[in-house]
């Protein structure tokens, strides 16, 4: 994944600091802990980046969350039905089983993309957390 360091890929899918990408924004790198799911660092340690900008400010991953969750499903619905010939019962089954496996890294995602959207690597700021 080093390959993409300072490119918001690397901070989407590693959780890792947008701006500096110094340190991971999350207290628990496992999403599989549920109930430490949402817990972040409020902020960076290296560049001291403020994660949370606002309250509610994590809301507006709600939408991605959104987005990916169709993404899934229409990848579960094709990989079911079309290539391997399942039923639409079957698609049902293998979209609702997707969409539960998947939920933390989905909700984990959403929270990366939005945050990137607002974020920008500097390297600068990477320099300082060296």
């Amino acid at each position: 994944m080093d390959l993409f360091k300072g490119s918001k890929i690397y901070s989407v899918f590693t959780g890792y600091c947008p701006v500096c990408h110094g340190e991971s924004m999350y207290k628990e790198n496992n999403p599989y802990k549920l109930g430490k799911i949402f817990e972040m660092e409020k902020r960076c340690s290296h560049c001291q980046t403020k994660y949370k900008m606002e309250p509610s400010f994590f809301i507006g991953a709600m939408y991605v969350s959104y987005a990916l969750g169709v993404a899934f499903s229409t990848a579960a619905f094709i990989i079911t039905h079309v290539f391997l010939g399942g039923g639409l019962l079957a698609s049902f089954f293998a979209i609702i089983g997707t969409l539960v496996l998947l939920m933390p890294i989905i909700m984990r995602l959403s929270r990366n993309i939005w945050i990137n959207m607002f974020f920008n690597y500097k390297e600068d700021a990477a320099s300082k957390s060296s």
